[in-house]
Formats: C-alpha cells, sequence, structure tokens
C-alpha cells in the first residue's frame, strides 16, 4: 500500500507542523510545569478547524477524513502530548459519538461549537472499579417520566473539566437482558447539570496541561432525548468509538516517538564530549537509527488502519496492532531519547523530559497493551 500523503494532507501536516513548533513549543513548557490547560493554544487550534477535521461542512467541520486527523495528531505530539491529548480526545472520544451515533437535533446542538473548538466534550466511560471490564459498568440510568435520572462516577476522564466543556457522554446500565446482563446506553450529561459533580484534576505523573478529573453522579436528571444511539446499544458503540480512538492514539504515539528522535538528533550534533559531538559515536548513532526505524514503521502502522477506516473497510485488528506498537515504541523511544541527552534528560527544560513523563500512558489508555494483545488474537481466530 502507498501511504504517501495526497498534496492535500501534506499541506495540512506542514501547517500543524509551523503551528506546534512556531506556537506550541516557545509556551507549553511553562503551562505543564504549573499544571495549567492552554486555552489560548487550544482556541488557536479550533480557528485552524483541527476540531473538526473528520467531520462533514454541514455540522461545522472541514470535511476531512480520520487520516487528516491523525496527521494533526502526530505533528503536535512531535512538539507536545498535552495539546495533542486535548484535540484526540475533543475529537475521538468527545465528538465523534455524538456524530456516529447521534441523532439530527444532537449533531446541530453540538456539533458545530465542537468543530470551532469552542466547546469541549468529553466521554465518560472507565470507573473505579472498572477499566478494561468496560462491560462491568455500575453507574445506573433510570428512566423517570421523560428524564433519565444518573447515579454513579467516573474517572480519569480527558477534557471533563474545563472552563470550556460542554458535555460528557456517559455510559450507564439502563436495564438487564434477559440472561442477566447488563443493557449499556450513552448519554448526554451537559456540564453544570445539578447533581453533575466534576473533582479536582488529578495530580499526575505526565499529560500535565491537559485535563483530566473523576466525576460523580448523584440522582442528575437529563432529558430522555439526551440518549445517544439505541438503548442498550451503548456497549457495542463505545467498542466502535474505542477502535476508531486506538488509530488516533497510534498517531499521537508516533508523534512522540519521532519527536523524541527530532530532540535527540539535534542534540547529539550540537552536544560535545571528549572534543568531538556526540553524534559522532556509532553508539550514538545506532541509537538514532534504531529510533527512527520504530518512528518510521509505527507511522505506516496507524496510516495502514486509518486507510482502512477511511474506506469502510474492516480495521478492528490494524487498530489494535498500531495502538499496541506506536505506545511501545513511544516508551522505547523516551527511553533512549533521555539515555542520549544524559543528565540534561532528566531535567524539565527539556523537551524529552516531558516526553519521557508522557510516553507510560500511552501504554494505558483506551486499551492496555494487554487488551490489544488480546484483541488482535481474537481477530486471529483464537478463543476469547
Amino acid at each position: 500500500m502507498d501511504h504517501r500523503l495526497s498534496p492535500e494532507h501534506e499541506e495540512l501536516r506542514r501547517t500543524v507542523e509551523a503551528f506546534a513548533h512556531d506556537v506550541i513549543a516557545p509556551k507549553i513548557g511553562d503551562f505543564y510545569e504549573r499544571h495549567e490547560f492552554p486555552y489560548e493554544i487550544v482556541r488557536e487550534m479550533g480557528q485552524m478547524g483541527l476540531f473538526g477535521l473528520p467531520f462533514p461542512e454541514e455540522y461545522g467541520g472541514m470535511g476531512g477524513d480520520y487520516l487528516a486527523l491523525g496527521i494533526a495528531l502526530e505533528e503536535l505530539a512531535r512538539v507536545d502530548s498535552s495539546v495533542a491529548i486535548t484535540l484526540e480526545a475533543g475529537v475521538s472520544l468527545g465528538a465523534m459519538p455524538i456524530f456516529r451515533f447521534g441523532t439530527e437535533e444532537q449533531k446541530r446542538e453540538w456539533l458545530p461549537r465542537m468543530c470551532a473548538g469552542e466547546v469541549l466534550g468529553a466521554f465518560g466511560l472507565t470507573e473505579p472499579e472498572c477499566g478494561s471490564d468496560a462491560g462491568g459498568t455500575r453507574t445506573t440510568a433510570v428512566l423517570d417520566g421523560d428524564e433519565w435520572v444518573i447515579n454513579g462516577s467516573k474517572c480519569f476522564i480527558t477534557n471533563s473539566g474545563t472552563d470550556i466543556t460542554g458535555l460528557v457522554t456517559v455510559t450507564a446500565v439502563t436495564g438487564r437482558k434477559d440472561d442477566g446482563r447488563p443493557r449499556i446506553s450513552s448519554i448526554i450529561v451537559p456540564s453544570g447539570t445539578p447533581g453533575f459533580t466534576v473533582a479536582a484534576p488529578y495530580s499526575k505523573v505526565g499529560w500535565n496541561a491537559s485535563d483530566t478529573r473523576e466525576l460523580s453522579f448523584q440522582d442528575v436528571r437529563v432529558p430522555a432525548a439526551n440518549l445517544v444511539g439505541e438503548e442498550g446499544r451503548g456497549y457495542a458503540q463505545f467498542l466502535r468509538i474505542l477502535d476508531e480512538g486506538r488509530v488516533a492514539i497510534s498517531a499521537l504515539a508516533t508523534g512522540l516517538a519521532q519527536g523524541c528522535v527530532d530532540e535527540s538528533l539535534a542534540y547529539a550534533r550540537t552536544r560535545k564530549a571528549f572534543g568531538r559531538p556526540i553524534g559522532d559515536n556509532q553508539a550514538i548513532q545506532f541509537k538514532l537509527a534504531d529510533m527512527e526505524m520504530k518512528a518510521h514503521t509505527a507511522r505506516l502502522a496507524w496510516r495502514d488502519a486509518a486507510s482502512r477506516l477511511v474506506a469502510g473497510d474492516p480495521f478492528k485488528k490494524e487498530a489494535a496492532l498500531a495502538k499496541l506498537y506506536s505506545s511501545t515504541v513511544a516508551v522505547d523511544n523516551a527511553r533512549e531519547a533521555t539515555q542520549i541527552h544524559g543528565g540534561y534528560g532528566f531535567m524539565n527544560e527539556y523537551p524529552v523530559a516531558r516526553m519521557w513523563r508522557d510516553s507510560k500512558i500511552l501504554e494505558i489508555g483506551e486499551g492496555t497493551s494487554e487488551v490489544q494483545r488480546m484483541l488482535i488474537a481474537r481477530e486471529m481466530g483464537l478463543p476469547a
């Protein structure tokens, strides 16, 4: 398969690359160390149309595709992952459930502002006692007249507590099937709804300029019309959303891996030891060659999965392969970049220190590496 970019996609790549280096790079370190959400940067991303990349123009989008989103995420993550995950979660987890499964009224109400970056959406799936076991959801929603009454909690939810967060799409048990298994549905809960409480931001190892919080719901009432898709189909819906999200996370991870190469190559050319640049040493050259090989291969993997998604072909296995490989590569390259930088790689003023701190979550979020291996094995025809 030919994964060279079209002229339109290449123009997008160059535009986002320039924005990342000229606008994000000079500022993001301070936001990161203050654990502060970069509202101005996000606003500019919205003005560029990045939040609307894969959505039709009729809903305020750019009329692009998932490949375009991945290209933007990779270029952003080459410089900073906090900004990249804000875009990824805002699009593939926040807006995409409404686009894929929402009613026309829901799309008209929410998508134009979300595509413009004026409003962020979040996806309330993970709970304190059921992470990878998403089918073990304990949050409940009971229909009372023309309202859903929601009770429960969610954790590790990105974009859920910013000043511009407009909604969280929550998964909840809305009944039981004949065999006793839960009927899980997805329901929109607008920010500020009485009984909906957003906790203070987590203290995290990485992604410190992004917003991640715990949510609680105590007798939260929303209109019955806030149901997203069919009642009882929420589990199948979020599996599709997670499949797509893994392609996006893989692009992000590839960007981090490539950013490690960028920073390490520049450092190896200028840092001198024993009277010459350390890049003259074969040991450093081999590290850089291996890092470039891994980033390049990860790029081929996520673009292959994205191309299948865009074409309407099955892509579940390819998405899991790409997510598993690229997240592993991101951790590997971050470790090697820190080693190449030596003591300076342990100092937060250097971008590779952020990359090292940001990389590990990529092997956990949106499906752990163990879950990806399970998915790949199932797609190979092995027993579940």
